[in-house]
């Protein structure tokens, strides 16, 4: 394929990878993956080869995928264009996101994704979005959208990102998936937890945490703000911790923010069981809410920020530690 000779290998829970160039002087690559618990949509495509310099990569399709295409994650409106693919499963060079892309997560021109729509073999016309980061198994991008205010309702579950509010959440952090270059992962979901207008007239931001889940089951996740026309913030990390998954629905973050008029704010948001926020500290403030903001006096300073929740029981903010939990 391509002047390379590739062979694909299945070892109980891995896949593995090994290239050879048709020179000598072409080198060989050898290319591990974790594959245990992989289903319809992270088990629906492998990464074949990679055009000299990166810019392009050929993927080998699941029997059951009918249909692919690929997509810009950076534009919500970007329509789908088709790729073709053989009957073996093999596609046209298919363009993948830069290497070079920066990690800080600042704005790149364009983010490629695939989009791949199952068969009937699995079910019907089930469309689901995948990102190359460089490794052999392409990453699952899923969304979660904000609650619908009632505390009692069902949590809302990840929904493939093929729809216009997942496209718009997505578009102004596509190029944040270049943090995640160097990780083990298999899927990344972006959950929007809350939303409020902000002070000074900034507009209605949404808080939303990004979590990148690993084969492990431990994952990393990035809190941000998200403001129309802007790019956003991040407020706080964690590492290897279950936030913002299945096992971590309940979330507490907050964080000093800038108005446009060049006025300080302690701004924290938590997610659909939260009934109330209270701040100690450099600022002492509470909201019976959701959302807080309240006015940062000085310049500096530690704030602790816990609430309660509408079963009982408190939550503490999200650390960089994973911390946060009741």
């Amino acid at each position: 394929m391509d002047g390379r000779t590739v062979v694909l290998l299945r070892d109980g829970d891995r896949v593995v990878r090994y290239g050879e160039a048709g020179t000598a002087s072409g080198g060989r690559t050898l290319d591990i993956t974790r594959t245990d618990d992989a289903g319809v949509t992270t088990a629906a495509a492998l990464t074949l080869s990679r055009a000299p310099g990166g810019a392009s990569a050929r993927y080998l399709l699941a029997p059951w995928i009918a249909a692919a295409a690929t997509r810009d994650l950076t534009r919500a409106g970007d329509a789908a264009r088709p790729l073709a693919f053989a009957a073996d499963g093999v596609t046209a060079p298919a363009a993948v996101p830069p290497a070079g892309a920066r990690a800080d997560g600042a704005p790149c021109a364009s983010w490629p994704v695939i989009e791949l729509t199952s068969s009937t073999r699995i079910v019907e016309k089930h469309s689901f979005v995948l990102t190359d980061l460089g490794g052999l198994s392409p990453v699952h991008l899923t969304y979660t959208p904000l609650p619908d205010g009632s505390a009692a309702a069902p949590a809302r579950q990840p929904r493939e990102a093929t729809g216009p509010e997942a496209r718009a959440a997505w578009a102004p952090q596509a190029c944040r998936l270049g943090e995640l270059r160097s990780g083990a992962y298999r899927a990344v979901n972006v959950w929007d937890f809350a939303a409020a207008q902000l002070p000074d007239g900034a507009g209605r931001a949404v808080w939303s945490c990004t979590r990148a889940s690993g084969w492990a089951g431990p994952g990393d996740v990035t809190v941000r703000l998200r403001l129309e026309a802007a790019t956003p913030q991040d407020v706080t990390r964690a590492r290897s911790t279950a936030a913002c998954g299945r096992f971590g629905q309940h979330l507490l973050a907050g964080f000093r923010w800038r108005s446009p008029a060049g006025r300080w704010y302690l701004l924290a948001a938590g997610s659909r069981h939260v009934t109330g926020i209270t701040a100690t500290g450099a600022v002492r403030a509470g909201s019976s809410d959701r959302t807080l903001a309240a006015p940062w006096p000085g310049p500096d300073g530690a704030v602790s920020l816990t609430d309660i929740l509408a079963g009982g029981g408190t939550v503490t903010a999200l650390d960089g530690a994973g911390g946060g939990r009741d």
